[in-house]
């Protein structure tokens, strides 16, 4: 991000807490519309998404912010708190406090759902377009595609994350983390060595994992949280806003989890990062920021 570039802090009050929040660019642009930045895990940061400020240079405001339970917001522990409902909430909160009528919205993994989970309850606050980036459409899909790719580990660590499956505290716990970096870096993200922003995000989720734990649970292949049933196949028709679809050929949110996402949402537009995992923001940063400026200008083109 441009050391010149406007940027102030704040945070919003929710549910007798804190949300910590950044806006990056004027407030109100004369160019282009704000777009709203929902972070994945669940239980993840903002600052894996930093990149997505450089589009404020063009004029177009950028709103990040931690999602309750995580990073510099206030950090409740109280395993019942953590829901769906809670977080759709949230953001209705930040839409209303920040005066945001005209809007795009970008979900980011778990931020997708949480964005289609938003924008499926007609909100009195709707964004103008949806951007659902490396995000999926059911819980049991992405677990029979995670375990797919699982396969194609090499056979040791494949044993191990296995082991590690069907009991949490079982086996070599630096041979379980060695086996995840290699996943990770196969089908999270690519780039070697990771970029700083990804590490602080998986710092902090380390600090706290909570809201992981409870919403997905022990690792990316078996969820046991709240969302293991989560399901929005059958409300997709109902996504009437033009919506980008982005991912990485290699993605832990595969070609197969983004095109059901493509049929369901009616006029939808797809596309494939050829060399990027599940972060084409940090592993095709040039490309995915053009693809995304494009379909954001294009969209208030047609809707002024």
């Amino acid at each position: 991000m441009s050391s010149t570039q406007l940027q102030h802090e704040g945070f919003i009050p929710f549910r007798g807490y804190k949300v910590w929040y950044k806006m990056v660019g004027a407030e109100q642009s004369l160019k282009r519309l704000p777009l709203i930045c929902l972070h994945g895990g669940p239980g993840a940061t903002h600052d894996y998404l930093e990149p997505l400020e450089d589009l404020a240079q063009a004029g177009r405001p950028i709103i990040l912010y931690d999602q309750l339970g995580n990073g510099n917001s206030d950090q409740p522990h109280d395993p019942s708190l953590w829901s769906i409902n809670l977080f759709v909430e949230e953001l209705q909160t930040i839409c209303r406090t920040l005066k945001l009528d005209r809007f795009h919205l970008l979900g980011q993994s778990w931020g997708g759902m949480l964005a289609m989970e938003f924008v499926t309850g007609k909100p009195p606050r709707s964004p103008i377009s949806l951007v659902l980036a490396n995000s999926l459409s059911n819980t049991a899909q992405w677990v029979e595609e995670a375990r797919r790719l699982r396969a194609g580990l090499p056979e040791e660590l494949r044993r191990v994350l296995e082991a590690r499956e069907k009991c949490a505290t079982c086996g070599d716990a630096a041979l379980y983390e060695k086996a995840m970096t290699f996943f990770y870096r196969r089908h999270l993200c690519r780039t070697d060595p990771w970029p700083q922003c990804l590490l602080r995000t998986f710092r902090k989720m380390a600090q706290n994992s909570e809201v992981y734990n409870v919403l997905w649970g022990s690792s990316e292949f078996h969820v046991t949280g709240k969302l293991r049933d989560w399901d929005i196949r059958d409300r997709l028709h109902a996504i009437e806003l033009p919506t980008l679809i982005m991912s990485g050929h290699h993605d832990e949110a595969t070609p197969a989890i983004a095109q059901v996402l493509h049929d369901g949402i009616r006029g939808s537009q797809w596309v494939i990062f050829e060399h990027s995992s599940h972060m084409p923001h940090l592993e095709e940063t040039d490309r995915f920021l053009e693809v995304l400026d494009n379909f954001l200008c294009a969209t208030e083109s047609s809707r002024p």
